[in-house]
């Protein structure tokens, strides 16, 4: 409802545009007066080290060779420069990106082709043109609860807490960034309940018998007729809500990207081009709020979503395209940025996002396509590598509801709902390819209109719904609730990867799940102990053979290599990016292993043949651990055991074939040596001989045994015969093991 979201300025605008045409008034920048002037100096800044907001502007427009930008139109209908807002002009550029074709010009048909080649290069254009990249070494987030209220929402009693999630500055002291967020669950519930995140500033609920907190000065009164609150619907339907402020993560303005969670990550220098803007910085901290919703057992940490409505909207979708741990996702009149297609002329314009007012959203890089005079030349939408049909088809296969008003009750033109319905039909194609289905209208983008408002096109995971109401999603909660119920209590036909494992092979991901956290808390305390001269990591088919779950493994394991100082740090179900994750988090910090032997990457592999974008980057992902364990103990030499055969999907045994020779050229023969047992394991096209595994992936004690004699000799002649005693921690196993 209107009451619930802070309006936003409309009328916004830094010059004269008509339209999108090439030729038009130019705004210089403020210190280059020509385009042969070479790149000037960047601003001077104040003593103190921030920059307003038209000196950061500028920094980035020198940064890019940018000497003159397209001034963007205004959304004041009355004004000379007002932005079109003609149905007849508002395709200059009728011509998207297709969704479904790789760079190469391939056609995508098989959901592996989509996730392991076309998503990817869908991810980076984003990241490198319009969004920015997270840097991998943002700081940590540690959450502290501030607050605990037993307190009621409309007649329901609800248990809410105020936290503050404290980013680590000690790499930049002057900078201070507490995440602030209130997070309300209904108190009677039988067990974990789903939860939906709102970008807003939000307050704890009051206790029986209080006053309402009051409304916010922007908040309009309630009219007759009017839905309950968000809040109070999500709550009697079984849901939880956070309030998240997105203020506390990033501030709103160019002056403060050298400030907040930007500013701290860059230690409180200005950004590069490919640097994340506010949108990413804000999808950030949403993350950083699952991250703590994950170890609240009160919260079903698979089934929480995001919403926010304007730029909040805009910030909900781009969360949800970059973050797949989310489930769902309401997004609220988000315009362009959002879900509306910036190659449309109708409404706020691309140049609109790159000028002073609104280019902090965005990376540096978008600046160039609303530059008019640079050294690469001028720049419009067309050029675009992508559109935000695909910042939609990001978000498939999981349900994703885009939401508008109209504008004769305050949904401006400016936000270019038709633009957004275009968007969603051209996403359609990628849902259905993944086992969801879209909107069931056209699959022609070009000739697609709107439905009539109030016209819920709900059926399928891909939802539109344009309400009678305002600059809201108030009045489309109600249908939001239902939907989302009954979306995420589906089977999905077409299994996805696992959101940990669908970002890059060589980039660290934290495993989410309660289990993994406690294995992860056993491992790092059993590295503490010391006496380890032989360190295996990997996952199932490595944790498995040292584990106390697995008995009879674990007598061939200490018959294996009893007086070598080995311990066991494999854990179920990892993929490369998990393994980094764990040895950057303490796994194999001052352990100094004498030797490490790797097994990884069966689990990127997976059932799910991606041919040869998927070969790459699972080799990527083993070499990045490689060189990990390498930083951390220099002195250990690598054992870098080729991937195994797995015959629970013959399909995948090409690729298997295809990145163990890649992993071979990995090794130098001294500190990194290439072990290949497979020859001993399955026949020369990858069948498993009998008993070497039971369920054709993990392998049975015959299989250990290869394994074993394939190590035997190189331990031996590095490390000599085994000795008598053994110094090596005590085993471990399944934290979940022990527990009922």
């Amino acid at each position: 409802m209107a009451r619930h979201n802070a309006p936003v300025n409309l009328t916004r605008s830094i010059g004269w545009v008509l339209g999108l045409a090439l030729i038009c008034t130019i705004t210089p920048t403020a210190q280059a007066q020509s385009a042969g002037a070479g790149t000037p100096p960047g601003p001077a800044a104040p003593q103190d080290g921030a920059l307003t907001t038209e000196q950061d502007h500028q920094q980035m427009l020198d940064q890019l060779g940018i000497t003159g930008l397209r001034p963007g139109p205004s959304g004041n209908e009355q004004a000379p420069n007002h932005a079109n807002v003609d149905e007849a002009a508002a395709t200059p550029f009728p011509d998207l990106p297709e969704a479904l074709t790789s760079k190469a010009g391939h056609r995508i048909t098989t959901p592996g082709r989509w996730w392991y080649l076309r998503r990817p290069e869908i991810v980076d254009d984003f990241e490198r043109e319009i969004y920015g990249r997270v840097p991998r070494d943002v700081p940590d987030v540690t959450w502290s609860v501030a607050k605990t209220v037993e307190g009621v929402v409309g007649a329901a009693p609800v248990i809410g807490r105020q936290l503050t999630g404290h980013v680590d500055n000690r790499a930049a002291p002057s900078i201070t960034v507490d995440l602030d967020l209130v997070l309300v669950t209904p108190a009677n519930a039988r067990g974990p309940v789903p939860l939906m995140i709102m970008f807003r500033k939000g307050s704890l609920p009051q206790r029986p018998g209080e006053p309402p907190p009051a409304r916010e000065p922007w908040m309009p009164p309630p009219a007759p007729g009017d839905d309950p609150p968000a809040t109070e619907q999500l709550i009697a339907a079984g849901w939880g809500y956070a309030f998240l402020n997105p203020s506390s993560v990033q501030a709103d303005n160019g002056a403060g990207l050298t400030r907040g969670i930007i500013g701290l990550a860059n230690k409180g220098q200005p950004r590069r081009p490919d640097d994340w803007g506010a949108l990413r910085a804000w999808a950030w901290g949403a993350a950083r709020a699952l991250d703590y919703l994950e170890t609240d057992p009160a919260v079903d940490a698979t089934r929480v979503g995001i919403e926010g409505v304007s730029r909040f909207g805009k910030a909900a979708l781009v969360t949800m395209a970059f973050e797949p741990r989310f489930a769902v996702v309401l997004v609220g009149s988000s315009g362009k940025g959002g879900a509306t297609l910036l190659r449309r002329n109708f409404g706020e314009a691309v140049e609109n996002l790159t000028g002073s007012g609104e280019y902090h959203w965005m990376a540096g890089n978008f600046l160039r396509y609303g530059a008019a005079v640079s050294r690469a030349g001028s720049r419009t939408a067309r050029d675009l590598p992508v559109d935000s049909h695909e910042l939609l088809a990001l978000c498939a296969p999981r349900p994703t509801f885009v939401s508008y008003g109209i504008p004769e009750k305050g949904d401006a033109k400016w936000l270019d709902q038709q633009g957004s319905y275009m968007a969603v039909v051209a996403a359609t194609p990628v849902f259905r390819l993944l086992g969801a289905a879209g909107l069931r209208t056209t699959d022609d983008y070009r000739t697609a209109k709107m439905p009539p408002y109030n016209t819920g096109l709900l059926e399928g995971q891909l939802a539109w719904r344009q309400h009678d109401g305002g600059h809201t999603d108030g009045p489309n909660w109600k249908h939001f609730i239902a939907w989302a119920t009954a979306q995420l209590a589906r089977t999905p036909s077409i299994k996805a990867p696992r959101a940990d494992l669908i970002g890059p092979a060589d980039r660290p991901a934290a495993r989410s799940d309660r289990n993994s956290r406690l294995a992860h808390e056993q491992l790092v305390a059993k590295a503490k102990q010391g006496g380890i001269d032989v360190y295996f990591v990997g996952d199932s088919i490595t944790r498995r053979w040292g584990a106390i779950d697995y008995p009879e493994l674990l007598v061939h394991w200490r018959a294996s290599f009893l007086g070598w100082n080995a311990a066991d740090f494999g854990w179920g179900a990892d993929g490369t990016q998990n393994i980094l994750w764990r040895l950057e988090h303490g796994e194999l910090d001052a352990v100094n292993p004498r030797v490490i032997v790797v097994l990884a990457g069966t689990n990127n592999v997976g059932t799910m043949p991606g041919g040869d974008a998927k070969i790459a980057d699972v080799s990527r992902g083993v070499q990045a651990i490689i060189e990990t364990c390498r930083r951390k103990a220099p002195s250990a030499t690598v054992i870098l055991t080729a991937i195994f055969p797995r015959n629970d999907e013959m399909a995948v045994l090409p690729e298997i074939h295809a990145i163990n020779a890649n992993l071979a050229h990995l090794a130098d023969g001294r500190s990194v040596r290439f072990l290949d047992v497979n020859g001993a394991l399955a026949d020369k096209d990858g069948r498993l001989f009998p008993g070497i595994m039971g369920d054709g992936l993990h392998p049975t004690i015959e299989g250990y045994e290869i394994w074993a004699a394939g190590l035997k000799p190189l331990l031996t002649a590095l490390l000599g015969p085994p000795a008598k005693t053994d110094h090596a921690p005590p085993p471990t196993g399944d934290p979940s093991a022990g527990r009922p």
